[in-house]
C-alpha cells in the first residue's frame, strides 16, 4: 500500500532526541511512504514513490498531516471501578495524600481491583484501550498495582497479555507491586519490600517465560514517594529486579524530592516519571544518563496544581524527554495523548513540534522500543496516524476534540 499526498508528513527520523535538539520532526511536504507486511518499506515524496512503485494500491491523505502513532510510556490502565467521590473530596480541600493515608487514593481501588473478576477487569481495561487507540496511541506501556498480592498481580499481568495479544493497541507491561504498601502490611512496610524481593520478583521471572514467551521481560516500576517506598526501599526492590534481569522504571518527585530520579540514573533505569519535585542535581544526573525523563502534564492538571515537570531545565541540561498521559482512577482518568500534547504547550512550554517527538520517538525510548517504533522510517512498523488536519501544529494548538482521522496499526487501517 501507497499512503500518499501527505500535507506534511512527519518522519521523526534519527532516534531519539536529546536536550534542545528534541522537536525535529523531518517533515516532507506532499509526503509518501510505502507500506508491506506491515512494515514501511519506502518513505519519500509522493511524486518519486508513484513513479517508483506505479502499480501499489494508494491510500490518498488527501493533503492531510501523516505522523506516527503515539506511544503512551505511562499508563495504570487495568482497573476497575472508579474514584469520582475522591475527586469531590480533593475539590473541598482534602489533599491526594491525605486521602491515601486514611486508606483511600491506590487502596481504593486495590479493593475494587482485587475482588473483580477477570472479565469485569477485562471488559473495563479494553474500553479504555479503545478509546487511547482512537485518540491516536498505537503502543501503550500498562502497569499492574492494583493488586499488591503476588496471585492479583499475575493476574493483571494475565489480562493486559491477553489485551495485547486481542489488539489492535499494542501493550508494554510493567509489574508494578510496588505501587503502594499492600493494605495488610500497613504498619509493617518493610516486610511487604522484603515480600516483593523475596517472593513476587522471583516468581514473576519463572511465570513471565511460561505465559509470555515471545516478549520481552515486564518493566519493574516503583512508587518513590513520601507516603509509598522511599528512597532505600525503592533501592533494595529496583536492585533485586535488575539482579533477576527485568528492566526498570521508577515514579520519582511527584510530591516530594527523594532521590529516586538519581536512582534511576545510577541504575540504569530506562525511564523515571513524573518529576515535579525533581531537583537541579537530580535533572543533571538524568542528562548524564540514557533514563529517560517522563513528564505527565495531565496528573498536575487532576490534581488542580500548579507545579509541572520542569520540562526546561531538562532539555537545557541534555536530558531525553518524553510525554504521557498516566491514565489511572485517581488523578489522571485521561486515554488522549493529544490533551497530554496540549498541557505539554502551555505548562511545560513546548513547542508543538517538542510534543509532538516527546510523545513518539522519545516515548518509544522510553519503553525501549525505539527501535521500531515512534517515527516513519524503512524497517519500523507501520503504526500511523492521518490526521484531519493540514498543520502539525493544530496539535497543542487545539484541545478537546479528536483531530485523528484515521489510525493505521501494523499495516491496517482503522477509520476513527
Amino acid at each position: 500500500m501507497l499512503i500518499q499526498s501527505a500535507s506534511q508528513l512527519l518522519t521523526l527520523a534519527g532516534g531519539p532526541q536529546r536536550g534542545q535538539e528534541l522537536g525535529r520532526l523531518g517533515i516532507i511536504p506532499n509526503g509518501a511512504i510505502l507500506v508491506e507486511d506491515g512494515k514501511i518499506v519506502a518513505v519519500g515524496s509522493s511524486t518519486e514513490l508513484r513513479l517508483a512503485y506505479p502499480d501499489e494500491p494508494t491510500l490518498d491523505a488527501d493533503m492531510r498531516v501523516v505522523m506516527p502513532g503515539f506511544v503512551d510510556p505511562h499508563t495504570h490502565a487495568i482497573w476497575a471501578g472508579d474514584r469520582a467521590g475522591e475527586f469531590e473530596q480533593r475539590l473541598q480541600g482534602i489533599s491526594y495524600l491525605d486521602i491515601l493515608a486514611a486508606g483511600g487514593g491506590i487502596l481504593s481501588t486495590v479493593r475494587t481491583s482485587r475482588t473483580a473478576s477477570l472479565d469485569r477487569l477485562t471488559i473495563e481495561t479494553r474500553s479504555r484501550l479503545w478509546s487511547m487507540f482512537n485518540f491516536g496511541t498505537t503502543t501503550a506501556e500498562a502497569k499492574t498495582g492494583y493488586g499488591l498480592r503476588t496471585a492479583a498481580e499475575l493476574r493483571m499481568l494475565q489480562v493486559l497479555l491477553a489485551l495485547d495479544r486481542e489488539g489492535p493497541l499494542e501493550l508494554a507491561p510493567t509489574f508494578m507491586g510496588a505501587h503502594a504498601i499492600a493494605p495488610e502490611f500497613r504498619e509493617r512496610p518493610d516486610e511487604y519490600v522484603e515480600l516483593i524481593c523475596s517472593t513476587m520478583l522471583p516468581v514473576l521471572c519463572e511465570w513471565w517465560p511460561q505465559h509470555a514467551p515471545f516478549h520481552p521481560m515486564p518493566f519493574v516500576d516503583v512508587f518513590c514517594e513520601t507516603g509509598a517506598f522511599d528512597l532505600e526501599q525503592s533501592r533494595r526492590i529496583l536492585t533485586r529486579a535488575k539482579e533477576l534481569g527485568f528492566p526498570l522504571k521508577i515514579h520519582a518527585d511527584e510530591f516530594d524530592n527523594l532521590g529516586g530520579a538519581s536512582l534511576a540514573a545510577e541504575l540504569g533505569a530506562v525511564s523515571a516519571d513524573h518529576l515535579v519535585k525533581t531537583s537541579q542535581a537530580d535533572i543533571q544526573a538524568l542528562a548524564r544518563s540514557d533514563t529517560v525523563a517522563v513528564a505527565l502534564p495531565c496528573t498536575p492538571f487532576g490534581l488542580a496544581e500548579s507545579s509541572y515537570t520542569p520540562a526546561q531545565a531538562i532539555l537545557e541540561a541534555g536530558g531525553l524527554l518524553a510525554l504521557a498521559t498516566d491514565l489511572n482512577p485517581g488523578t489522571a482518568w485521561c486515554e488522549n495523548m493529544q490533551f497530554a500534547i496540549a498541557l505539554a504547550c502551555r505548562y511545560l512550554r513546548l513547542t508543538p513540534a517538542q510534543a509532538i517527538a516527546a510523545a513518539t520517538i522519545n516515548a518509544a525510548a522510553a519503553i525501549a522500543r525505539a527501535d521500531r517504533l515512534g517515527s516513519i522510517e524503512p524497517g519500523k512498523q507501520a503504526d500511523l496516524l492521518i490526521l484531519s488536519v493540514s498543520d502539525y501544529r493544530h496539535l497543542g494548538y487545539r484541545f478537546g476534540a479528536n483531530l485523528v482521522q484515521t489510525v493505521i496499526k501494523k499495516g491496517h487501517i482503522y477509520p476513527v
